[in-house]
């Protein structure tokens, strides 16, 4: 709502708080906090007492000592009350506007010099966040009080500016427990528990005492550590601030997150003795059972909330989906979307968000998304950025990702940390290197990479996906701080392009630095394990997981063990880790040793992992594939025939195979025999002479990888097949295609057959060329003649 505008104010007159501040008070770039990152660290918590004790930082030079000369009269006959109240409203409603026009009349009326009123013009710009004018406000507030700087370390905490925010905090001359709260708030947003813990122990050293909000903020900042949780836990419960619902909801989340359910179970059930459960503990509880598949007691909870008349509202209903899309219920999910419109939360934003996570999640595909999205009025940003990231889940609708990328700013959205995060996946699955780079410039743009850990990893993520190990590291170098999710990217990265002495030093770095590992760290390091045949060494981690650091291994190690055992050739050891394993196996367990049998050529124990994998997936074309291939290697051509009518009759198709690459950003699609392509033919004519080089180089056509009866082809034609695979046209395409010692990128959407990886191999050395293959199991990168998996794959 606007103020009626005073008949006698001229145009001219009409000054906005921006005019005003601009023309009389200092820029952003004259302030003493100023917004230029990255920033220096702020120094060590412990020497801060002592100096806050002494004299507080002289800090308004920049600030006029005599106010601007405008006109002193009274333009609104307002009292002082009528005005405040006034300003509250404007912050209640974060109606900026009414609240600049409040801040220039403020400044050019006879309203007396008020900390109070200087304090709610730093909230209401905190709240709208317009950070830069809460700034130059704090800077003016004559008399700031510990109210003022915690307002504005709520806003720098809010835009992640953390270290500006513990700036701040240490100019304060005597900060309350709120300073401490906020602070404490922000590092446990960003999972820091070092920084938390020094903040814990100074609050009590100095006596403040402790509520709900410093302790819920210290047990989420030490999430990832559950011996600690479990002490804090204690002494929640021995000093009696169990009474606070909140702290209790921490340590409920922190042990549903870490895989303790029963004692997360114990917890809520105390709290429901105890009187202090919440709507946030009834929905944290929900969280949990579907983080631990325990979809049918989630929706139970659910009932209960209902029956004991709670307060059912759409962060409840969100909750439920969450679970419905842990456990991959998309039937019952589908059946609660139903309830919901029933009950009136559908077209509400923050549970259509939840629907279009559970769609796109449980393989009911993007048709549905659509149809959420297009049912809501008003989509946000979070809404945006949940399509985005469910067309990530799909790699052929990546195009469609990067659209919605594209009309979500479009429509006037400016792209957040999340949204950088997911358009950055969409990028790894197009494995793009130039559309990722774009966006990696958007978001320096944005001043969103240098503030946001999150989307620093993403792009070291996305780096590693696009076959450039070198640029996600130099990210990961460029950045101010790392956390666990950091070192995982880099780790996994470097497990992927065949790196492994770089990932497991990470690892050790990782472990000197005292940076817990989690679950997804273990996952990286015996991939690095098993795509480099370390059997000790991988045996080492997988026990050191429960023997250090108290976590259960899960199905995904389980099955980096079994791929580590069978591509290290112990066949036996690996089916004895799928009979004997707290899980029942699933299909990527068997594919695993599948793929192992293929290379060590054990057709017999193929056979039953093939069978098992099709109990499974009945209609997966892959274990057929596979089994049909090792069969034809054999020269045991019926049986191959039987898998391949198999594969008719249950009506089956196997994926085409394709490789493509990209050049001057537009990507070109390649199969086998291709003649499509319109530069076809001097692709053919480039190969034959490259061929000719490669055996002259000692290359020998490797005719097993033909797959064809010898009595059926004669062998000229069988080279000749080989020649035209799809990975070697899209090498001879790049080659012709670039410049001398321009690197290479190839995807293919299937692994690599043998025969192509050793023609590359002399490719690369008769070309001079580095040429990066990412097939469907890793990188593999070309380079003077050796690749970087070492024939390990």
């Amino acid at each position: 709502m606007l103020l009626p505008r005073s008949p006698h104010l001229q145009p001219q007159q009409c000054l906005t708080c921006e005019g005003v501040l601009t023309k009389h008070y200092p820029t952003e770039k004259q302030l003493h906090h100023p917004l230029p990152l990255p920033l220096p660290v702020s120094p060590p918590l412990t020497h801060r007492s002592s100096q806050r004790r002494s004299t507080l930082h002289h800090r308004r030079a920049t600030t006029p000592s005599t106010a601007p000369s405008i006109s002193m009269q009274c333009m609104y006959p307002f009292q002082v009350q009528t005005f405040r109240n006034l300003l509250k409203a404007s912050i209640a409603q974060r109606d900026l506007i009414t609240g600049k026009t409040l801040h220039a009349i403020y400044f050019k009326t006879l309203i007396p010099p008020s900390t109070y009123l200087s304090n709610h013009f730093i909230l209401l710009y905190s709240k709208c966040g317009s950070l830069h004018s809460a700034q130059i406000s704090f800077h003016l507030t004559q008399h700031p009080n510990v109210f003022s700087y915690n307002t504005l370390i709520n806003a720098y905490a809010k835009h992640s500016l953390i270290h500006l925010a513990h700036r701040l905090f240490d100019e304060i001359p005597q900060p309350d427990l709120v300073s401490y709260n906020t602070l404490i708030a922000a590092y446990a947003d960003r999972g820091e528990s070092g920084p938390v813990l020094r903040l814990f122990e100074e609050v009590r050293e100095l006596g403040l005492g402790l509520d709900g909000f410093t302790l819920s903020g210290v047990i989420t900042a030490c999430g990832d550590d559950v011996g600690l949780v479990r002490q804090l836990h204690c002494f929640v419960v021995m000093c009696g601030y169990d009474c606070y619902a909140s702290v209790n909801n921490a340590v409920l989340a922190c042990y549903s997150r870490k895989g303790f359910f029963n004692e997360a179970k114990r917890v809520f059930r105390e709290m429901g003795e105890g009187g202090v459960r919440d709507e946030v503990s009834w929905n944290a509880m929900i969280v949990a059972c579907g983080q631990h598949r325990e979809g049918v007691e989630a929706v139970e909870l659910f009932i209960e909330m209902v029956r004991k008349d709670l307060k059912v509202d759409m962060f409840t209903m969100a909750s439920v989906l969450t679970a419905f899309t842990c456990v991959k219920d998309l039937v019952g999910g589908m059946q609660f979307h139903g309830m919901m419109v029933k009950t009136g939360f559908h077209g509400n934003s923050h549970v259509g968000s939840g629907l279009i996570d559970l769609y796109s999640k449980c393989a009911a595909g993007m048709v549905e998304c659509r149809k959420v999205f297009e049912e809501i009025h008003a989509p946000d940003l979070v809404l945006w950025n949940t399509m985005i990231s469910g067309f990530s889940q799909y790699e052929d609708l990546s195009e469609d990702g990067l659209w919605c990328f594209k009309e979500m700013q479009r429509k006037g959205f400016r792209p957040d940390d999340c949204s950088f995060v997911c358009v950055t996946s969409v990028c790894s699955n197009l494995s793009s290197p130039s559309v990722g780079k774009q966006v990696h410039a958007l978001a320096i743009k944005s001043d969103i990479s240098y503030n946001r850990i999150s989307v620093n990893n993403a792009l070291v993520a996305m780096y590693s996906r696009c076959g450039n190990v070198h640029d996600a590291r130099r990210v990961f170098d460029t950045m101010t701080e790392h956390n666990t999710v950091s070192l995982n990217s880099m780790i996994a990265g470097y497990a992927q392009h065949g790196v492994e002495v770089e990932s497991l030093r990470l690892f050790e770095l990782m472990l000197q630095k005292d940076i817990a590992p989690n679950s997804i760290t273990f996952i990286s390091v015996l991939s690095a394990c098993a795509h480099t045949g370390k059997v000790e060494e991988g045996q080492k981690y997988f026990n050191m997981m429960k023997e250090k650091f108290g976590i259960e291994p899960e199905e995904e190690h389980f099955s980096c063990m079994i791929d580590l055992l069978g591509r290290a050739g112990e066949l036996r050891e690996a089916e004895r880790i799928i009979e004997t394993m707290p899980f029942n196996p699933g299909s990527i367990e068997w594919a695993s040793l599948l793929g192992a049998c293929r290379k060590h050529g054990n057709v017999d124990l193929a056979v039953k992992a093939a069978n098992e994998f099709l109990r499974l997936e009945p209609y997966n074309a892959a274990p057929y594939v596979m089994l049909s291939n090792m069969y034809a290697s054999a020269s045991r051509w019926d049986e191959a025939a039987n898998i391949k009518r198999m594969m008719r009759g249950r009506g089956v198709k196997k994926k085409p195979g394709c490789s493509w690459i990209e050049i001057d950003k537009k990507v070109h699609v390649f199969v086998a025999e291709d003649t499509s392509h319109p530069m076809i033919k001097e692709i053919h004519v480039y190969m034959e002479k490259l061929l000719r080089k490669m055996k002259q180089a000692g290359y020998v056509p490797d005719i097993r990888w033909a797959l064809v009866k010898a009595e059926e082809v004669e062998r000229n034609e069988k080279e000749r097949r080989l020649l035209n695979h799809s990975e070697k046209l899209a090498v001879a395409f790049g080659l012709i295609s670039t410049e001398e010692g321009v690197p290479i990128l190839i995807v293919k959407n299937l692994r690599i057959c043998g025969d192509c990886h050793n023609a590359i191999k002399h490719i690369s050395a008769i070309s001079g060329r580095e040429i990066t293959v990412r097939d469907t199991h890793r990188f593999h990168c070309f380079k003077e003649g050796q690749c970087s998996c070492r024939d390990f794959w």
